[in-house]
């Protein structure tokens, strides 16, 4: 057992490409897609008419994520063109959470230095630059089907309201609110994941055997409940957005 308890903030560099550099989150992240595009390629394959048991499950998910998502959104069209982009920030956070319990993420890697440890895969959304970019890509999406909904002039009145005042004020802190996103959506799973990841390691230190085990077991379920809070927060914000903001008032 290590005579201390290493913990960093920031992801370790594992090798260079030019002057790009290979974290282990990021290694990780690629472990993540290749587990996915495996799944779906094998469920792909093995589509039939008459669906199977399995087959019947996961269509019966899908089609009650579907019908979610078209009641929020109150429109067919729309609950096509976001559930694509929901299932898949849910999925890959999903199984980003999931495999940071799987045995050699975060104690397979190599010495360096003074004896310190790097190791090789580290869960993916301890990286605060993974959440960022996650939360980029939600509220970019956001934005953008927004704008195709109800005009990109009727949408950036939302946010430039020159009739009055008040409006204006009123524009100025919806703008602010809209950026704000970026930071509640990264900053929200960063804070979350990282912070299980450390207190699984101060309990491990100290009690290595029997107390880790319902910790990891909350995790897991922190885990779901984060991917599903950022897809549930991803719609409810799409539904703000593609609402014309003159028949909400």
């Amino acid at each position: 057992m290590s005579s201390t308890i290493h913990v960093s903030l920031a992801p370790e560099t594992i090798a260079t490409v030019g002057s790009l550099p290979i974290t282990n989150t990021l290694l990780t992240s690629w472990v993540s897609v290749a587990i996915l595009l495996a799944i779906a390629l094998i469920l792909g394959r093995r589509l039939t008419m008459v669906p199977g048991k399995f087959q019947t499950l996961v269509e019966s998910i899908v089609l009650f994520m579907q019908n979610f998502v078209e009641e929020t959104l109150e429109s067919k069209k729309w609950a096509r063109r976001a559930l694509p982009l929901l299932l898949t920030i849910f999925l890959f956070i999903l199984t980003s959470n999931l495999i940071e319990f799987t045995p050699g993420i975060g104690s397979i890697g190599f010495f360096h230095g003074e004896g310190e440890f790097t190791p090789l895969f580290r869960s993916v959304n301890t990286d605060l630059n993974v959440t960022l970019a996650l939360a980029i890509i939600a509220v970019m999406a956001i934005e953008i089907m927004g704008i195709v909904a109800v005009g990109f002039f009727r949408y950036l009145g939302k946010f430039l309201n020159f009739s009055s005042p008040v409006n204006f004020v009123v524009g100025i802190i919806e703008f602010v609110s809209e950026m704000s996103r970026f930071v509640s959506f990264s900053f929200r799973l960063f804070g979350n994941i990282f912070a299980g990841e450390v207190l699984i390691a101060v309990v491990t230190y100290f009690a290595p055997y029997i107390v880790p085990v319902p910790l990891m077991a909350f995790e897991v379920f922190v885990g779901f409940v984060q991917a599903a809070v950022f897809a549930l927060l991803t719609l409810f914000f799409v539904k703000l957005a593609i609402t014309d903001p003159h028949e909400a008032h």
